[in-house]
């Protein structure tokens, strides 16, 4: 079990469903990885849980106010959507909240607090189609590159940052740009002027070794 879905479990008492509660609970892991420092001698786990539960206490303390979101706060969470459905077209990849950031003109942490919106005013699931259109749409939760099917895992069982503390330079700094930043493996090697192959290769390589790692733990 993931740590998140672990920690919003420990919630699932007080009326919402525990897929809901993962995806608030979500936002707390995205601020965690964000804010993060790989140099500061603290076990990821211990950094993340606070935030998480932080962020699923103030789910429940703003829903027990809050009736109808005001007009501001609609048109923001409306301009984050078609933000995400528009550059989710443009790139041909789910952007990155960094990206979302720079197409709206704000900061990331102002685009973070725009998913929280969602949720605080139970307005729309983050699982609800970016168009309305609930036959064969995409919804917001899916555009938001958040994870990555080789990394979601590793993520899940809060040990990564620090296994990525051990290894070289430039093999952190692939993973970095893939997972936490967005790029794709064409991208990655342009910025590093190597191959894609050459990309790929190091990028299944240092999975592994995490994926290896990991299990020992």
């Amino acid at each position: 079990m993931g740590l998140v879905e672990f920690l919003a479990r420990r919630f699932r008492n007080r009326g919402e469903p525990v897929e809901d509660l993962v995806q608030v609970g979500m936002i707390g892991l995205l601020k965690a990885i964000d804010r993060f420092d790989l140099d500061r001698e603290i076990e990821f786990s211990t950094y993340v849980t606070p935030t998480v539960v932080g962020e699923l206490k103030r789910h429940f303390r703003d829903k027990g106010w809050a009736v109808r979101m005001p007009r501001r706060l609609q048109e923001l969470h409306l301009e984050l959507t078609q933000i995400v459905g528009r550059l989710g077209q443009e790139l041909g990849r789910s952007p990155t909240v960094a990206e979302i950031a720079e197409a709206a003109g704000t900061s990331e942490e102002s685009v973070l607090e725009g998913l929280e919106i969602a949720h605080a005013y139970n307005f729309s699931s983050l699982d609800a189609p970016i168009d309305g259109d609930e036959a064969g749409s995409t919804s917001f939760a899916e555009q938001l590159g958040t994870e990555d099917e080789h990394l979601v895992n590793l993520e899940s069982r809060a040990s990564l940052a620090p296994e990525m503390a051990k290894l070289p330079e430039r093999e952190r700094n692939i993973l970095y740009l893939r997972f936490f930043r967005g790029l794709t493996q064409s991208e990655i090697a342009a910025r590093l002027n190597i191959s894609q192959m050459h990309v790929s290769r190091l990028l299944n390589r240092t999975l592994a070794r995490l994926r290896e790692a990991l299990e020992e733990k």
